[in-house]
């Protein structure tokens, strides 16, 4: 499963070990774990954008699967996760349609923002656009 969760217990963490007392690296004190120092992130599953008509949208799927729309053309491809999303083998079909920005067929990569906001890189790092979060179930 393509998900990617980190948690929320270095807050905690950090707090508990000042009211201890204790400096890290004496003895006693006690060191966090890698899973104690994450922070939760949304999971990327579902859809970003809306599917009204002439609107870009992206679906991603459980199975590592893309779909979606810059507003004319369909989108296809795979993505993963590691710090940011990374597209694969993205294709797009090529029809033209008067007055849609094709932006969302360069798309490379994205950073998710407040869990509620996808920026939208092309291989270079560049900002295409942003997508806003349109729920679970399209």
């Amino acid at each position: 499963m393509k998900r990617f969760f980190l948690r929320t217990a270095a807050l905690s963490l950090a707090f508990g070990v000042a009211a201890c007392g204790a400096t890290p690296g004496e003895p006693g004190a006690s060191q966090p774990t890698e899973s104690e120092t994450s922070v939760e992130r949304q999971d990327p599953v579902g859809l970003w954008g809306t599917k009204e008509q002439g609107q870009p949208w992206l679906e991603l799927s459980e199975d590592g699967k893309v779909t979606g729309s810059d507003g004319c053309n369909r989108l296809a491809g795979t993505w993963n996760a590691s710090e940011d999303l990374e597209f694969a083998a993205l294709a797009s079909t090529k029809m033209f349609c008067e007055g849609v920005d094709d932006w969302l067929s360069r798309a490379a990569s994205a950073k998710l923002e407040d869990g509620e906001k996808m920026l939208v890189l092309d291989a270079d790092g560049k900002e295409l656009g942003t997508l806003a979060f349109g729920g679970k179930g399209s």
